[in-house]
């Protein structure tokens, strides 16, 4: 056994070619890395914009501030050069004079300077001629220096103007800094949006190439679970993924092969199961009807028992045929038939297992025409009924409601006994399930019966679902919607309809 597990795995391996594209931890890193480049970039050139900010601010506030310095500066020398002249006017001492150059020499140092920092203004050509009579004062004679005296106030006042020129100036360029903080700020919003528009673009394609080929899988694996092989396209993207859905592909290429030797094997079991079991069924019979002689009561009684079980042995291999043909059969054959004539033919299958159990049976007499598969609807009715025979109550009830609206068939087969307990609800319509129901009869179920039926349902978009009755213990509901007229439709003839009402009147009277 283990030999033929490392051939299966060695040729396994040789059948998948190896893939070298980028590895899912590459993939992974690289659109981490594609990611976090513009926020990198946008980080870097928000650190330029605050430098230059910064920078800007520096500046402007260094220059507004020795500009206003440099004006009040200019003012005071001006009050202090008039206070020493008129004193020196008064006093006539020398240090006066001194101080009134000083004053005057400091003036003219800063008068250059901020004529140079704020450039031509207007005002400098009239202070320059003011500033240089007033140089000359210490060297005129009294009545001159007298006479100079009375250009302070028009000096004083250029150079109080010449402060109020620089207060705007100093206005002008930080409003100027401002719009350029304004500029940079809305320069900066704008390409934090393109970054994240990079940056989400990003995300969303790595995460679709990584997205992309696990989708690929999950429907590749719901195809393997739900035996409906589909063919899709090559899966494309990282390597581990590529690899994975190549190995699933070998996968599918197994259950198929399993899947054809269940198909040959259950083929040949009932064949080789049939053939002696007609036999059994035929030679109790013939003992039954005393062909061989007459059987007295004891033997007569184990014929019987033997003919009833061998029928039972008969169903549940046709059940397991069913159930095989409907896994692998998907085709509809979709007809117009009225669905209580079908209801009526099922129930006549069974009218003596009815008898022999004791059912009052009611079911519905005016006809419900519907387009469906008929052998699909036929088989899920006799399921449920053959439910009812096995597992409802000796000598209860079956009802079996029939009606339809413009989009759906409803079909409801609800009997007396056992309620189903909440733990086999939800494992009803699995294939083999045993509930915890004992089954009436010698043999034990197959736990097929209401698998096949569920699956009928589910071919014709429909549903069987086990619902809650207020007047029935068990009730099962079946739901069809209106089958597409394309799919092999052979719409229902006149007289064919005339039949079926015949049959159902007839069964009805005999019911």
């Amino acid at each position: 056994m283990k030999v033929a597990q490392s051939a299966d795995s060695a040729k396994q391996s040789s059948t998948l070619p190896r893939h070298r594209g980028r590895s899912l931890l590459r993939l992974v890193l690289l659109g981490f890395a594609v990611a976090m480049l513009p926020v990198m970039v946008l980080i870097y050139q928000a650190g330029q914009a605050i430098s230059e900010l910064s920078a800007l601010a520096d500046s402007s506030a260094r220059q507004a501030v020795d500009d206003t310095r440099r004006a009040r500066a200019l003012i005071n020398l001006t009050s202090e050069m008039e206070r020493a002249a008129r004193q020196y006017e008064v006093l006539e001492e020398p240090q006066l004079l001194d101080v009134y150059r000083d004053r005057m020499a400091r003036f003219e140092q800063l008068f250059d300077l901020q004529v140079a920092r704020l450039g031509s203004l207007g005002l400098e050509s009239p202070l320059r001629g003011l500033l240089a009579e007033l140089r000359e004062f210490p060297e005129l004679e009294r009545d001159q220096q007298q006479a100079l005296l009375a250009r302070f106030p028009a000096f004083a006042g250029g150079v109080d103007e010449l402060g109020i020129v620089t207060n705007n100036l100093v206005d002008t360029r930080l409003e100027a800094m401002r719009e350029r903080a304004g500029t940079i700020y809305s320069d900066l919003w704008l390409k934090l949006a393109v970054t994240l528009g990079l940056t989400l673009a990003a995300i969303l394609f790595f995460t679709w190439r990584i997205i992309r080929p696990i989708r690929q899988l999950e429907r590749r694996i719901l195809s393997l679970g739900s035996h409906r092989r589909e063919s899709v396209e090559e899966i494309k993207g990282p390597a581990e993924l590529v690899a994975l859905g190549r190995r699933l592909d070998w996968l599918g290429e197994r259950l198929d092969e399993l899947e054809a030797q269940k198909r040959t094997f259950l083929r040949h079991m009932s064949h080789e199961l049939k053939t002696p079991l007609a036999a059994i069924r035929e030679g109790t019979g013939l003992l039954a009807d005393g062909v061989v002689g007459s059987l007295g009561k004891r033997q007569r009684e184990i014929v019987l028992l033997i003919d009833d079980s061998s029928a039972e042995l008969q169903t549940l291999i046709e059940q397991l045929l069913d159930y095989n043909l409907v896994q692998h059969n998907r085709t509809l054959t979709v007809t117009r038939f009225d669905v209580v004539t079908l209801i009526h033919e099922v129930i006549g299958k069974h009218r003596l297992a009815f008898e022999s159990k004791g059912l009052s049976i009611d079911v519905p007499r005016r006809p419900v025409y519907w387009q469906a598969d008929r052998i699909r609807t036929g088989r899920i009715i006799d399921n449920l009924i053959s439910n009812v025979i096995a597992y409802g109550a000796d000598n209860g009830s079956l009802w079996v409601r029939a009606w339809n609206d413009e989009r759906m068939l409803y079909v409801e087969v609800a009997n007396s006994g056992e309620r189903i307990s909440e733990q086999d609800r939800d494992h009803l319509f699995e294939p083999f399930y045993q509930g915890r129901i004992r089954r009436k009869g010698p043999l034990k179920g197959s736990g097929i019966g209401l698998s096949v039926a569920a699956e009928s349902a589910a071919i014709q978009h429909g549903s069987l679902v086990l619902v809650d009755d207020a007047e029935e213990d068990v009730c099962f509901r079946l739901t069809l919607p209106m089958a597409d007229a394309g799919q092999r439709t052979q719409p229902i003839e006149p007289a064919a309809r005339a039949a079926d009402e015949g049959i159902a009147q007839t069964t009805n009277s005999s019911g």
